[in-house]
């Protein structure tokens, strides 16, 4: 029997088939552009291959295709024949997956692991602070995360592409000394996978790392592909150091060029939204000037894109949007929308994004005291909105502003002192005064 680069066998009988969908794996796994193409290679090679054509749905899924997502899965379910017990929970696992049962996908995604722990397209959408877990909205997602990657540790070993999702893992509980050679390994290991060099990224944020962080992104991404997943949420990062060391002209730059929407490429379009919102919302909180066009075209693609209440992360951005375009009827009608799912108990992150929507509404109508009393209760939760501890510093960011603008120097102190250690800029205009 035909196996794939982690020894799990495969109901196909094609080479060529079998070749073509370990390169789309791994195209998958390092976030580089590619993966289509490759599970079609491998469709067109073997009809049959079941495998195939749920890596191939995943990806239509993620692009925000769902029609062809679940016509595609549809399609392997119709011919895959006799699968392997692996093959057929796999399936199952992807089944779930795509018609939206998240916890029960997870729940399926541990089981299946229990027995195939190196079924890497299971564990992958499971991890990362942008998987099933991450954006789970449960208390302790974080923890759980770790406690996922540490239960299949020693089935993987020393693999370039698990190394990398362990250290992620590590470094967003506060690992920082075990995150780092973890990491390191990894971008030794596959120099061109993106998610490494994203999760790099990471470490030297939590590490205070600005500079050393920036040299390495803007060498990386010369050669990474526009296209790639992770082109526009790279250069997030690296004009969040320009930010942070001053050079605003190159921030807003990389803003224009690279991850404004829709320049940004490369996959759904949560990512180029959420990044674009945050990068104006920090550059203002920094203290530069609001520009209202860049504003009101991200409000509109926001509003085109996510119309509704449904991911928090999302939900959360949104908001803030609408409270910098003072869209009042907007943010009211999210909230409502969000009523309504916390009512139907379809609201997993809870009354954490009603409270921030309603923070960051006061913020900008200048009631401090008003936004202080949103946010402050909720700040400590804030990891159920999804999202990286590096992307969640909007909201500690929002916070300190909100208690410096109210002249309450007594809570912007002690906010500095409770601050996770290592991250060093705070690009806030007046908290260094503190």
């Amino acid at each position: 029997m035909l196996s794939d680069r982690y020894d799990l066998g495969l109901s196909t009988a094609s080479p060529v088939a079998r070749d073509a969908y370990v390169v789309g794996c791994d195209l998958v796994l390092s976030a580089n552009p590619g993966g289509m193409a490759a599970f079609d290679r491998a469709i067109a090679a073997d009809p049959g291959f079941a495998l195939a054509y749920a890596s191939k749905a995943r990806l239509q899924q993620v692009g925000g295709d769902m029609p062809g997502a679940r016509a595609t899965l549809a399609a392997g379910a119709a011919v895959g024949g006799t699968l392997s017990p692996r093959e057929a929970s796999h399936m199952a696992f992807h089944t779930l997956l795509l018609a939206g049962h998240n916890d029960a996908a997870v729940a399926a995604a541990k089981a299946h692991l229990r027995d195939w722990p190196r079924d890497a397209m299971v564990l992958s959408p499971c991890s990362s602070v942008f998987g099933l877990i991450g954006f789970s909205g449960r208390p302790g997602r974080e923890q759980e995360q770790v406690a996922l990657l540490d239960s299949v540790a020693d089935a993987y070993g020393d693999d370039w592409w698990f190394n990398a999702q362990h250290a992620f893992a590590l470094v967003e509980t506060g690992q920082r000394d075990a995150a780092r050679p973890k990491i390191e390994r990894a971008v030794v290991q596959n120099p061109r996978n993106a998610n490494a060099s994203h999760i790099r990224a990471h470490v030297y944020y939590e590490d205070g790392e600005a500079e050393a962080s920036r040299r390495y992104l803007a060498d990386w991404l010369t050669s990474y592909s526009p296209d790639g997943a992770l082109h526009g949420h790279l250069s997030w990062h690296l004009a969040l150091c320009a930010l942070e060391a001053g050079d605003t002209e190159a921030a807003f730059a990389l803003y224009q060029s690279a991850f404004a929407p829709p320049v940004a490429k490369g996959g759904y379009p949560l990512l180029p939204m959420v990044d674009a919102v945050s990068f104006l919302w920090r550059a203002e909180l920094a203290g530069h000037p609001r520009d209202p066009a860049r504003w009101q075209a991200l409000h509109d693609f926001a509003h085109t894109m996510f119309p509704h209440a449904a991911i928090a992360y999302a939900d959360t951005h949104v908001a803030l949007a609408d409270a910098v375009m003072g869209d009042g009827a907007g943010l009211e009608a999210r909230l409502r929308e969000m009523a309504d799912l916390q009512a139907a108990s379809r609201l997993p992150s809870g009354p954490v994004v009603p409270a921030l929507a309603r923070g960051f509404a006061a913020f900008l109508r200048q009631d401090y005291d008003a936004a202080i009393a949103a946010i402050a209760p909720v700040c400590a939760e804030h990891e159920r909105i999804g999202g990286s501890r590096a992307q969640r510093d909007l909201v500690e960011f929002t916070l300190l502003k909100a208690y410096v603008m109210a002249g309450r120097n007594d809570d912007v102190s002690a906010m500095l002192r409770a601050r996770r250690a290592g991250p060093r800029g705070i690009p806030v205009a007046g908290v260094l005064a503190h």
